[in-house]
């Protein structure tokens, strides 16, 4: 051995290292997709724009939250629903639509690195939507069955404290502080406050007819909740509690998000099995105006912005399908065939 040149192998060697380190903190985000017909989670990597891996999350996977940190993905399980349910329960909750209501459901944690599962939490009956605060220490389930939101211990993997919502409890979001949950309840027509610190809720918003899914600007000025009923989106005041105004949008929305700089909010109209919605629309949150109609594929549902507010992800829940948008360009660059029944979808950081 080269004594002399010892010292540069190591250093070299320490670069390799160094840069793998960066390499791999440079790694692309990646979207994860709940495929609620055949009980999957899609993963779909940024940069290609395909679908690397499907993981295996029981029957009913139903929606998906990637943690701030990007290590784990969280989704909820609803048990079996049946054949004929779909999402026709965002449309009124009529005939066999959302049935599995009296089924315990679980939330599941998934390794990013690894993309495997790692941990299973009881939660309540029909179990819907998830979310995680900020430091990952808390997530948060909705339980439409018995009108409840499951408080989950990430660390303990158990659930600490159940808090009563008004009826239906189904899309939640956190303020940008971490302070206050919102809920929307899909058959009660009103948005619950969820104080964060005392874990009760603190305020009812009546907010309109199928009130679906959530959200917030990411400046905390303003929240925003889908009517699925009135085809329209409801804005709230997050300081009084009040909605102030009501924007039209496609048939059926549903999912809603806005982008990182709070300028505007992407709405997925969903519509119906028998009259599909194939847009997303884009509200300038200046106006309260309708600027742009983005197409996607049959049933748009769930949208998300990664963190540059340069693209959008939505599912197509009758297209098996995730539509890729640019959001600089307004319009769909790419479709990226998934697992059956697309529904929630997360963007790693």
């Amino acid at each position: 051995m080269n004594i002399r040149n010892y010292p540069m192998r190591f250093t070299l060697l320490s670069a390799c290292l160094a840069l793998g380190g960066i390499s791999a903190a440079l790694a692309a985000p990646k979207v994860y997709v709940a495929n609620e017909t055949d009980g999957t989670v899609s993963v779909i990597a940024t940069d290609t724009r395909q679908t690397v891996r499907t993981i295996a999350v029981g029957a009913g996977a139903h929606n998906v939250q990637a943690s701030a940190d990007g290590q784990r993905v969280w989704v909820t399980n609803n048990g079996t629903p049946p054949a004929d349910a779909g999402h026709a329960g965002h449309q009124g909750m009529s005939g066999a639509a959302h049935a599995a209501m009296t089924t315990p459901g679980e939330v599941w944690a998934i390794n990013t690195a690894t993309d495997t599962v790692v941990g299973k939490v009881p939660v309540g009956n029909h179990p819907a939507h998830v979310v995680v605060s900020a430091d990952g220490r808390w997530v948060y389930v909705t339980n439409g069955g018995d009108n409840t939101v499951s408080v989950v211990d990430a660390g303990a993997m158990k659930v600490v404290t159940t808090i009563a919502t008004d009826a239906f409890p189904h899309g939640i979001r956190l303020s940008p502080d971490g302070q206050q949950a919102y809920v929307a309840n899909l058959k009660g027509g009103t948005v619950s406050v969820i104080d964060t610190a005392s874990r009760q809720q603190v305020a009812s918003i009546p907010v309109g007819r199928g009130p679906a899914q959530v959200g917030f600007t990411g400046d905390g000025r303003l929240a925003f909740v889908s009517l699925s009923q009135e085809d329209r989106v409801a804005v709230i005041d997050p300081k009084t509690h009040e909605v102030v105004r009501k924007v039209p949008v496609g048939d059926g929305p549903i999912q809603l998000f806005a982008t990182p700089d709070s300028q505007r909010l992407l709405v997925a109209n969903q519509g119906s099995r028998k009259n599909p919605g194939r847009t997303v629309s884009v509200i300038d949150l200046t106006s309260f105006k309708v600027t742009a109609s983005i197409r996607t594929g049959r049933g748009a549902h769930g949208v998300v912005v990664d963190a540059d507010g340069r693209q959008a992800y939505v599912s197509n829940l009758y297209d098996h399908t995730v539509t890729v948008i640019d959001l600089v360009a307004h319009k769909p660059v790419a479709t990226v065939p998934v697992g059956a029944g697309p529904n929630g979808i997360s963007v790693t950081p």
